[in-house]
């Protein structure tokens, strides 16, 4: 599984420990920036990684702020990603058996490196359920396309 990488200067150094152990778990990554501490603007890292994730050159993403608030935001105006800011394992659990999320959202200084690790773990190693789910999914769909 090929994962998009992004981040600001908040969260430059939690995507880094991100990418090591999505790089020691055997995953491909695509980094698509920061690449320091230097200041930038979240909502451009956000929509690279997004448009990732949207064209199928990655399957899923992860994406890093320092709240995680806004860089969410930002991958969720691209059409057909669906990113989720989770702070527990649980929440990165539903989100991908009842949204079918395909990018995950994590505020640097809300959740430390060993537990954003778990949460990264449980999003990418966990199914989505379909059924009445898919319903739902499909609806989200009809929202960004107008119909709903």
């Amino acid at each position: 599984m090929k994962i998009a990488l992004g981040c600001d200067h908040g969260g430059f150094e939690l995507k880094e420990k991100i990418k090591a152990h999505l790089i020691e778990k055997g995953y491909e990554t695509e980094d698509f920036g920061c690449y320091s501490k230097d200041s930038v603007h979240y909502p451009e890292f956000g929509a690279k990684a997004a448009r990732a994730v949207q064209s199928g050159e990655c399957e899923r993403g992860i994406v890093v702020c320092t709240t995680g608030i806004g860089i969410s935001i930002s991958a969720n105006k691209v059409r057909g990603v669906r990113c989720a800011l989770c702070s527990d394992s649980w929440s990165a659990e539903m989100t991908r058996r009842h949204n079918d999320a395909n990018m995950l959202a994590l505020g640097a200084g809300v959740v430390g490196a060993n537990l954003a690790l778990r949460i990264v773990d449980t999003f990418l190693n966990t199914e989505f359920e379909g059924g009445r789910h898919a319903v739902r999914v499909g609806m989200i769909t009809d929202i960004e396309e107008g119909k709903l």
